[in-house]
């Protein structure tokens, strides 16, 4: 599969989340959506300036948000890339469920850390804050962690055969 071949096929699938995608399907389109951001980024700066603000007299701070071109683009390639993610993980045998695992642990961690806020007030005992702040260290490694556990997923050959998700696509014929 080419580079123009995966661009074709994922904007082709644009909101297909069933099936499966093999590596190069995925990675040359998520290697085009890198390269399209810095491309509108660079339009961006040239097109509607260098998103400087002066703060204070002489003070010049860059902000990081992106211009109009860059957040069209992203608009409208974010379905198809979390289609393709998606149709990936189908690939190596997983649910594609688990490409919004880092969101989910995420949400998690807010929860905890909204009710370790909450209940501050409740905790009394110097072991019982102890507890809390053991388990929200571990909470965060799980967050800082799970991002490359999706990656690693993704980088994950094809699983041989035909699964759940559907036939091999080396072994289909398109």
């Amino acid at each position: 599969m080419t580079f123009t071949d995966a661009i074709r096929r994922c904007f082709r699938k644009y909101v297909t989340f069933s099936g499966r995608a093999p590596r190069p399907e995925y990675w040359y389109f998520i290697l085009f959506l890198f390269l399209g951001g810095i491309a509108t980024s660079i339009l961006d700066g040239l097109l509607f300036g260098s998103g400087s603000v002066e703060t204070a007299p002489g003070s010049v701070t860059a902000q990081s948000d992106g211009g109009p071109l860059y957040a069209l683009f992203s608009l409208a390639t974010l379905l198809p890339m979390l289609a393709a993610g998606w149709r990936r993980m189908h690939d190596t045998g997983r649910s594609g469920l688990y490409l919004l695992y880092p969101i989910i642990v995420w949400v998690g961690i807010a929860g905890f850390a909204g009710m370790i806020g909450a209940t501050d007030a409740a905790l009394t005992g110097d072991f019982a804050a102890a507890f809390a702040g053991i388990i929200f260290a571990i909470a965060v490694i799980i967050a800082i962690f799970s991002p490359l556990i999706v990656i690693w997923w993704l980088t994950r050959p094809t699983q041989p055969g035909p699964n759940v998700y559907g036939p091999n696509p080396y072994e289909a014929s398109s």
